[in-house]
């Protein structure tokens, strides 16, 4: 294998501005060596990674292990579909729709969405990872492809802003940053992203009503993921990952001033060569690139277009990074599971569509 081609710039840096996922449940020799050189902010873990929790742990102590800086260790664990730690080592965790059923009352259902994420977070917390992909902040619309669905906590910008609220709020408190996605909306796109570009051609007053506000009344939140949607209305041209006015619009409109990294670059939304992805995703101002398959080469031919971590956008790694408390607030973990299950018991359980997101894709 060819040595990655670093600048002398990036060969100096601490850390690189980029987010890796490797092979499988341990770190091959090339993998650490790569890492090692490369620095990445972080790392993200899928299902190819997961066996038991030892396992885990190892591979995240492997991971941490290549890097002189305490990196980010990223996984989905949204519950529902998208879900990379499973029964029997793990709770099941039902979708974000289902808590408008499970509780008996608005209050409730967004009590039960914080509660579920603070068990989620005990469960992650216990294995070293400290940033969910999650919640997802999209409002589904009617006619729009279902890679959204049941994975949005609500049908109304109010209801996914409120609710997606108390998941962030269970996650920090676990000790868990959160990454609301995908910014600045992915519920109106009638494709999957993972397979073709989305294309939004939606009134911008009626975007920013409905798909942005959910992420406005989130702003404050400390990591945020981009949608790979092209929106009309904003550019014509370029999707959001890739368009200089649609991360200016998610600064300015939506007032985030978090991380933004992208969603995968390897998704087939975007175009080009993943170096001519990269390049475009930093021009356009996300702050991190992320890239999920682990395909080593993939990752060399980005770690080259990808420079150090500076000004603003280290600025916002480091704010993210004090979000993460000393310790998890306290957490009677048996008596919340056991208030948590008997809610899941009253409404009905249907069964679980596919994992969309599985494979090397993380949104």
């Amino acid at each position: 294998m060819a040595a990655t081609v670093l600048s002398a710039e990036r060969r100096r840096s601490v850390i690189g501005a980029c987010i890796f996922g490797c092979s499988g449940l341990e770190l091959t020799k090339a993998e650490a060596a790569f890492f090692s050189e490369a620095k990445p902010l972080g790392f993200i873990l899928f299902r190819r990674n997961i066996d038991a929790p030892d396992q885990v742990r190892a591979l995240v102590a492997a991971l941490k292990a290549c890097v002189p800086h305490e990196p980010l260790i990223l996984i989905d664990q949204e519950g529902g579909r998208v879900r990379r730690l499973r029964p029997p080592h793990w709770p099941h965790y039902p979708p974000a729709s289902r808590f408008r059923d499970i509780g008996n009352d608005p209050a409730e259902a967004r009590d039960l969405a914080r509660l579920g994420a603070r068990l989620m977070a005990h469960d992650l917390h216990d294995l070293g990872i400290n940033v969910d992909c999650a919640p997802v902040l999209d409002v589904p619309q009617p006619g729009a492809h279902d890679i959204i669905g049941d994975r949005a906590y609500g049908v109304t910008a109010e209801e996914v802003a409120v609710m997606g609220r108390a998941a962030c709020e269970g996650l920090l408190a676990g000790g868990v940053l959160p990454v609301i996605k995908h910014i600045p909306g992915h519920g109106r796109a009638g494709a999957d992203s993972h397979t073709d570009l989305p294309v939004v051609d939606t009134a911008l007053e009626d975007l920013i009503k409905i798909d942005f506000y959910p992420f406005k009344v989130n702003a404050d939140t400390p990591l945020a993921m981009t949608a790979h949607v092209l929106y009309t209305a904003i550019d014509p041209k370029n999707p959001a990952t890739t368009s200089k006015a649609c991360i200016r619009l998610i600064r300015d409109e939506i007032g985030f001033d978090g991380l933004i990294m992208c969603d995968d670059l390897s998704m087939n939304a975007l175009s080009g060569s993943l170096a001519k992805r990269a390049r475009k995703s930093l021009k356009a101002g996300c702050d991190v690139l992320l890239h999920c398959n682990g395909d080593l080469d993939q990752m060399r031919e980005i770690a080259a277009e990808t420079p150090a971590l500076k000004g603003a956008a280290k600025r916002r790694a480091e704010a993210a990074l004090r979000r993460l408390p000393r310790a998890p607030e306290p957490l009677d973990v048996a008596t919340a599971r056991e208030r948590f299950d008997a809610a899941l018991k009253r409404a009905s359980t249907s069964e679980l569509r596919p994992d969309p997101t599985e494979g090397h894709h993380p949104g």
